[in-house]
Formats: C-alpha cells, structure tokens, sequence
C-alpha cells in the first residue's frame, strides 16, 4: 500500500510538473504567467472555456497549480492515494480548463475543513468531498467579480461565501448519495447542484439576473489536440511496464464489475489494471471527439481528464459506452450536432451513469444517456452556471429516476409472482 501511494504521488507530481512545462513551452513564461493571472480575475461559469481567455499556456500553469492545490492537502493530510483521489486530482485539473482557479477553490476547502471540525471529524473524513466539493469555485468567483462588490469587499464576501458553501456540503453530499444510492460517480456533482440551486434562488431574489455566458475555443492547438493521447499512452505503458500481464488480466476483471459507488479500481482490481483502462479511456474519449468533429479545447480537455480519473474509480469501457450511445440517440432524434458543446459535454460527463449500465444492463445505459442530455441542457440553467459538475447533478437526477422505477418494477413483480 504504501509503495502504491509513493508511486501515485510521483505520478500525480510528474503530470503537474508536465503540465506547467508544456505551458511555458508553448506561450513563453511571460505570456503564461499573464494568461494565468488572466484567469485568476475571470467568473468561470459555465460555459468558460479558459483557453481562450489565459491563452493555452495560462491555462495549463491554472490546470496545474489547482491540481497542486488538492494534492499538497493530500500530502499534508498523510491521505493514503487510490482510485478516488486520483480521480479527484485529475478532475480538478481537468477544470482548471474550464472554471476552477487555485484561488476559487480555497474557501470551500477550508469551509469543508471547518465543518469537520465542527462536527467532531478528523478531516481525513471529508477529503473527497473537499475536493470534488470545488465545483463550486464559479461562486466564489461570482460573488466576487460579479454581484457588485467592490475592493476588499468583494474579496472578503468571496472567502465568506465560499467558506460557507464548504461548511454546508457534507450535509448535502450524504443524503444526495441515498438519493440515487452510488449510480451517479458524480455525487458531488450532484450536491453542488443542489446547493447552487438555492444560491441562484437568493441572487436572483436581490434582482441580480445572471448573464449568459459561452467561451468555447475553435482555435485548433496542436497541444491541445494531442496532450491526452500522449497521457493516456504513458498511463497504459506504466501500468504494462509495472505490471506486465498482471496489469492485463486485473484490467479485464475491472470490466466485470459495475461500478457502483465507491468502487476503487485500485483496491478491486490493481493499480496497473486501473491505470491501463484509465489510459484507454482516454483514448476512447479522444477518439469520439475527433470522429464526430469536436473542438479540442479547454471544456473537452475537463471532460477527458475527468473519465480519466474515474477510469480507477466507477469508469470502464464495458460500462460507459452504452451511456454515450444513449447520449448519440437523443443528441440525432432530437436534432442537434454531435459536435455542438452540450452533447459533447454530455457524451463525455454522462458516463457518470456508467454504473447503471454495469448493474443493470445495455438497455438501462441507454435509456439512462438518452435521458441525460435532456436534462443536462437544462440544468445549466437552473443553478446560474455556478456548478461546474452540471452533468453530475443532471446525472443524479436522471440516475434517481431510473433506479426509482427499477426497483419499484422488481418489487411489484416479486408481489405479484
């Protein structure tokens, strides 16, 4: 175990360094420093692609700088590493693309420290909920860029804001979890919708009307085009090399098993297993983007990365491809683009019911992506952009429903038998 959480922690270190030198790199150290400090100043509600905004270098240092944020509380915490917070590093930097900023995402952690305090928890307790917990980063932003204050007004109603939001969400996150009972990955997705829904409510009593917002790069960067294949690469000749056939063998038991949360792929299959198929999902996802003529940009990189990291943790591609085939139904009946951002996203953040068709079936996945990208064109909306796991709370809802009407329908049938 504790070979395993020194070999995660070089690994994590590694892709941060990467991600900070491939930025230099590409826009020089003057320019990505000025696009990241760019970034520092910007709302990030969805949808804010940051690329276009802090440049692909800026982004790329916030991507990273984030991912250091939750990593160094990790290390600090002596929190052993494993399918979870790999896939919670890997989700935060995913949106350091696409709305989340080191310095939005520190109130809520300290908020989610405070509430552990209060109620009597080592921290340790409520790490993934900490960090999963910064999708609401957008909110701290908003209140601080957005609402009208000013100076150090508007900085200190941020910290004040987003400590509160932080205190609130381990309260929420337990009892949205017994709603869709583990279906939906994206729990905390689901919590933070949930809570942004009320914040939304309260702004737009004071008669604050949230502005659209949609930043999406076109631009084409090869580095973009190319940086999770070559990621993916490296993860799948970690785990060959690390591993050998083991790493083979544990990755096709990890696609036996449904995916129900917590599922730790590292724990139930082995971390050479889950790296593999994290890896190839990677691929897969990259693939889907290319062939239906996507952007890669900023908000699809958040998307890759963040099946990625779920790839050690609920995420496999025996589960998740009947998902994105409901995603493709309902995006071509109801006449949209493959390519146009909401059933891209969608495609890619719907496998968050990837558990749903590991438990109960092709049809079930199916029926389950159908109905997410209904809903999650909606749910934006709802919640003021300030949740940046849209598809978690659109995928909670859709998740709750289904296992709803599955269990209602088995329950009557044995009555009846």
């Amino acid at each position: 175990m504790e070979k395993r959480n020194k070999f995660l922690m070089v690994l994590l270190f590694v892709l941060i360094l990467s991600f900070i030198l491939t930025g230099i790199i590409t826009d020089g150290l003057q320019e990505a420093v000025k696009g990241f400090l760019q970034i520092q100043i910007n709302p990030g509600r969805l949808i804010s692609d940051f690329v276009p905004i802090g440049g692909v270098g800026g982004t790329l240092i916030n991507s990273a700088l984030a991912g250091a944020v939750g990593l160094l509380i990790i290390v600090l915490l002596k929190v052993q590493l494993s399918g979870p917070t790999y896939a919670a590093i890997f989700t935060i930097m995913g949106f350091g693309f696409f709305g989340k900023t080191p310095l939005n995402i520190i109130p809520i952690l300290f908020g989610v420290y405070l509430s552990s305090r209060i109620a009597g928890k080592m921290f340790q307790e409520y790490i993934i909920i900490a960090l999963f917990g910064t999708a609401l980063g957008p909110l701290v932003s908003f209140i601080v860029f957005e609402f009208g204050f000013t100076g150090g007004a508007a900085v200190a109603a941020g910290i004040i804001g987003g400590t509160i939001t932080g205190f609130l969400l381990p309260a929420i996150a337990v009892s949205m979890l017994h709603l869709h009972q583990g279906y939906n990955l994206y729990n905390m997705g689901l919590s933070c919708g949930f809570f942004a829904l009320f914040a939304a409510s309260l702004v737009r009593a004071t008669g604050h009307e949230f502005a659209g917002s949609m930043v999406w790069y076109d631009g084409g960067s090869l580095v973009l085009i190319w940086m999770i294949p070559a990621l993916s690469l490296v993860l799948i000749a970690t785990g060959l090399i690390t591993e050998k056939m083991k790493g083979i063998k544990e990755f096709i038991k990890i696609q036996k098993i449904p995916g129900r949360l917590p599922s730790d792929f590292m724990d139930m299959g082995s971390l050479g297993g889950a790296l593999i198929n994290s890896g190839l999902i990677g691929i897969a996802g990259s693939l889907y983007i290319f062939f239906v003529g996507g952007d890669f940009n900023g908000a699809m990189l958040a998307g890759l990365l963040t099946i990625m990291g779920f790839g050690a943790f609920g995420t496999h591609l025996k589960n998740s491809w009947p998902i994105v085939l409901g995603v493709v139904l309902s995006t071509l009946i109801f006449g949209k683009e493959l390519s146009s951002p909401g059933p891209l996203l969608a495609a890619l953040f719907g496998t968050t019911l990837a558990p749903l068709a590991g438990q109960f079936g092709i049809l079930a996945g199916i029926i389950a992506g159908f109905i997410h990208l209904i809903m999650v064109l909606q749910t934006g909306a709802w919640q003021g952009g300030m949740n940046l796991y849209n598809n978690g709370f659109a995928g909670g809802l859709t998740a709750a429903i289904i296992v709803a009407v599955i269990q209602w329908y088995r329950s009557s049938k044995e009555d009846f038998s």
